[in-house]
């Protein structure tokens, strides 16, 4: 009688263990995206690692290629190695392999495999691919991953078809592949570049009064940055503002703003010593880049402290949502400071363009801003310590890191382990998104629904 009544007590543990384990292996859509991402990087760092990747034909140490890997699929553009020079053409193939996942999604990508393979798609993977792309509504999709992949791919094509002539006439056939790689690069808001062939990290430089490069570079960075959901906007409103949703707007908007304005004060206060025309494309193309994609025109470390700051700040910004760049995103500072404009009129909802903007994502847009500050100054502040560098170069280059930008003050590659180490989880936080990693991790958690006594507490 004890033997079987021990038997039922272990078989019952047995059967809530099994529901547990269940239970666990159902994956949020946070915690899928996170997983994507993860695989993609250790896979790529694989690759990286084989010896017929490297020209040397050397197998590349595990922590460099990790490096590598995680800018490339983060879409950052900070490297260790200089990538036309140390990497050989397969290690570039599988550098612009990484990076066209990690601009399009890795959850855009797989989800492409399945819909070309057939497979139906369920609502789970409906969810994820929603929450992948920071699409409104679960129900159209499937058509609209179909769009993000012809847009991306056709875009990428037309850029590189366009920059050939050019490259064609400086690197001969190769150029053709060069224009390939740059285009990807550039419309996945990467930053890496195969320049190195004329100097190691020398970015394009090379390129600071080209017109076809600066324009057709400029305009994958901005296509790719404002969002394939304002792309879907243009595509099937064509001229009729009023008619895009309050998003579109609000990107469109920001993104003009941003880009104006620095554009203007590097204009009248960096660039006096170059000629008129070299002055205007260094201008406008350092305005862009900022915005998470990573190349340079100019020397950087020419410029001044304020104009620094200015470009740290963009690079925070970053993007739009649901884009191939990375940062904070515009949206987020247009709703804190819509929220600021309510408070000044002493109105209580948050309005953009005759609409009332949730409390809810008000919140959200505080929370990233307060962790993108933390992350970027402790980052940056570690970094500072641990290698004995101006706090400024250390700033600089953590906001390149969890921006995904890639600009570089030409500290990265003496930085040690622990510098490095640190850049990689900016690098992946900054791509994933700070609020992903949160729902991940709180992800099963019940919602606390009970509320504490009220009391007031003065602020400002």
């Amino acid at each position: 009688m004890d033997r079987l009544l021990y038997l039922n007590r272990l078989l019952q543990r047995t059967r809530v263990f099994t529901r547990l384990f269940r239970k666990k292996r159902k994956l949020s859509s946070s915690q899928i995206i996170i997983l994507g991402f993860s695989s993609v990087i250790l896979l790529g760092t694989g690759l990286l690692m084989l010896p017929f990747s490297s020209r040397q034909g050397t197998a590349t140490p595990f922590f460099d290629a990790l490096f590598t890997s995680t800018s490339a699929v983060c879409v950052t553009g900070l490297v260790i190695y200089d990538t036309a020079s140390y990497w050989s053409d397969f290690g570039q193939m599988i550098l612009m392999l990484l990076i066209q996942v990690g601009g399009m999604g890795v959850i855009t990508v797989a989800a492409l495999f399945s819909i070309l393979s057939g497979r139906k798609i369920s609502l789970m993977q409906r969810s994820t691919m929603q929450e992948a792309i920071s699409a409104p509504k679960v129900g159209g999709i499937v058509r609209l991953t179909g769009f993000i992949v012809k847009t991306a791919l056709v875009t990428e094509f037309l850029g590189a078809a366009v920059m050939s002539p050019v490259f064609v006439r400086d690197f001969g056939i190769r150029g053709f592949w060069m224009a390939l790689f740059h285009s990807v690069s550039a419309f996945c808001n990467a930053g890496f570049d195969l320049m190195g062939v004329r100097s190691r990290f020398s970015s394009l430089t090379g390129y600071s009064s080209e017109p076809v490069i600066n324009l057709v570079i400029m305009l994958l960075i901005i296509i790719g940055g404002i969002g394939f959901l304002t792309w879907d906007d243009i595509r099937t409103k064509r001229w009729h503002l009023h008619k895009y949703r309050m998003q579109s707007k609000v990107i469109l908007g920001t993104t003009a703003i941003l880009l104006l304005i620095p554009a203007l004060f590097f204009y009248f206060y960096e660039f006096k010593a170059l000629e008129p025309v070299e002055r205007f494309w260094a201008s406008v193309f350092q305005a862009v880049t900022p915005r998470t994609a990573g190349f340079n025109t100019v020397n950087l470390s020419d410029m001044s402290e304020a104009g620094l700051s200015i470009v740290i700040v963009l690079m925070l910004i970053g993007g739009s949502p649901g884009s191939t760049a990375g940062g904070m995103k515009t949206t987020t500072v247009a709703v804190l400071f819509a929220a600021a404009v309510s408070t000044f009129s002493r109105n209580e909802d948050t309005h953009l363009f005759g609409r009332r903007v949730e409390q809810e994502v008000v919140k959200n847009a505080a929370t990233i801003l307060i962790m993108y500050a933390v992350l970027f100054f402790t980052g940056g502040l570690v970094i500072s310590i641990a290698e004995g560098l101006p706090m400024l170069d250390c700033l600089f280059e953590a906001a390149s890191a969890i921006g995904t930008v890639g600009l570089s003050m030409g500290i990265t590659a003496e930085l040690g382990g622990l510098s490095r180490g640190i850049l990689i989880l900016l690098m992946f936080l900054g791509r994933v998104g700070g609020l992903t990693l949160v729902f991940a991790a709180m992800s099963g958690t019940r919602t606390n629904v009970s509320k504490l006594p009220r009391e007031k507490i003065t602020v400002g």
